[in-house]
């Protein structure tokens, strides 16, 4: 087992405008590779929220078809965020729930998003155009030198780096607004 290969580097950048982001991209030469779908994520912890408490993760994710269980190690940032990645496909979502639940893990946080990914050619990296219930946002994933080369290209600087999660954005956005964060979904007429 390669150790690089379960390594995840990324970071967040705040997306103003999707529209001119979709362009931008293409202008800089990337293509869109991962058409724009509904992505549904459900985090597993246990009940004394243990995996939580020590940066952990089990994800289970929908989208574009595909079904990923993925574990997600204690995260270390500096410029960029870096964690232990595993991930693999499953088939059946509905039994791999009830086997989490049979180790004792629940459903804790849902999230959803519209992602899109983009490629460029013969680049290591992928940027994912990502629209959540509290914005737009650009994930740049690979080698950090891409990840910085990436975000110039795109018109972003170092200033511009998150380096947090889906959840903690959301919980720091409901805390902005004086509310409680729940879980992280779209109106049932979402859509477009």
């Amino acid at each position: 087992m390669h150790a690089d290969r379960y390594q995840e580097i990324e970071v967040k950048l705040a997306v103003p405008d999707v529209p001119a982001m979709r362009a931008t991209l293409a202008a800089a030469g990337f293509v869109e590779s991962v058409p724009r779908s509904l992505e549904q994520n459900r985090i597993y912890d246990w009940p004394d929220g243990s995996l939580r408490q020590r940066g952990e993760l089990i994800r289970l994710r929908e989208y574009a078809g595909h079904r990923i269980l993925t574990y997600k190690g204690p995260a270390t940032v500096d410029r960029h965020k870096q964690r232990e990645e595993i991930e693999v496909d499953v088939a059946d979502t509905a039994i791999l729930a009830i086997i989490l639940g049979k180790l004792g893990l629940e459903p804790r946080f849902r999230y959803e998003k519209f992602r899109s990914e983009w490629k460029h050619h013969a680049e290591p990296g992928t940027a994912m155009l990502d629209e959540t219930p509290i914005g737009a946002f650009l994930e740049l994933e690979g080698p950090g030198e891409w990840i910085d080369r990436a975000a110039l290209a795109l018109g972003f600087t170092e200033a511009d780096y998150l380096n947090l999660s889906y959840a903690r954005l959301f919980a720091n956005h409901c805390a902005s607004l004086g509310q409680t964060a729940g879980d992280m979904l779209f109106p049932p007429s979402a859509g477009s």
